[in-house]
């Protein structure tokens, strides 16, 4: 059975790890999920990513979740553009999160960067998904 929405199974398991206390988590691996990480890494929620080539064309994404006095970094991580209704901004009108304190993913032409990088460069794009 193929899944249809690659970022949301992604945040779910994330979700879903740091729930159950799990030091990291794994799942099968693709461009757009790596970026993702890298970006997570970047702001600070997650701990490292590395993606393990399996052969055949298989390889594995896993991230190492973060923990502050025991409990999980990420309060929130949500999916906002989902593939039945896509969600595009312009450069003025990417939505930020908490005021600031939490970070929008947004898919620009330039890839995958947090909202205030996108501000910052002047574009918009897809926002993918809110992490506070």
């Amino acid at each position: 059975m193929s899944m249809q929405d690659t970022v949301a199974d992604m945040l779910t398991r994330i979700r879903n790890g740091q729930m159950a206390t799990k030091v990291s988590v794994e799942m099968p691996s693709s461009k757009l999920r790596k970026s993702i990480a890298d970006l997570l890494v970047a702001e600070g929620y997650v701990a490292s990513a590395t993606v393990e080539d399996h052969g055949n064309g298989k390889a594995t994404l896993s991230i190492e979740l973060k923990y502050y006095q025991g409990k999980p970094v990420i309060e929130v991580i949500k999916r906002f553009s989902r593939p039945g209704l896509r969600q595009y901004r312009g450069k003025d009108a990417i939505p930020t999160v908490q005021q600031g304190l939490g970070v929008a993913i947004v898919s620009t032409s330039q890839g995958i960067m947090s909202d205030r990088a996108a501000r910052a460069a002047g574009i918009g794009g897809e926002v993918i998904a809110f992490v506070a």
